[in-house]
């Protein structure tokens, strides 16, 4: 699945925390397996909503939804676990 070019805000996200690389890591992968184990895609809750999230690295996450058959990241995010 391929993922459309990112907006302005979700660049500026990447650049502020430092993430260019990895995102082009895992946005590779993404493009080439969008189940591949190594980027945890999940549906979030509510599951009505149609969002889903992949790992960028232990501490962030991509935000993105499907339309056209195409991922569009929204947000880029913090991702804390316990």
């Amino acid at each position: 699945m391929l993922i459309k070019p990112l907006n302005k805000e979700v660049k500026k996200q990447l650049t502020r925390f430092g993430l260019l690389k990895k995102f082009n890591k895992q946005r590779f992968i993404f493009e080439s397996n969008p189940a591949h184990p190594g980027l945890n895609t999940e549906k979030l809750e509510p599951k009505s909503v149609g969002l889903y999230s992949f790992r960028i690295d232990v501490k962030f996450r991509a935000i993105f939804r499907v339309r056209d058959s195409m991922a569009e990241i929204i947000y880029i995010s913090k991702h804390y676990q316990k």
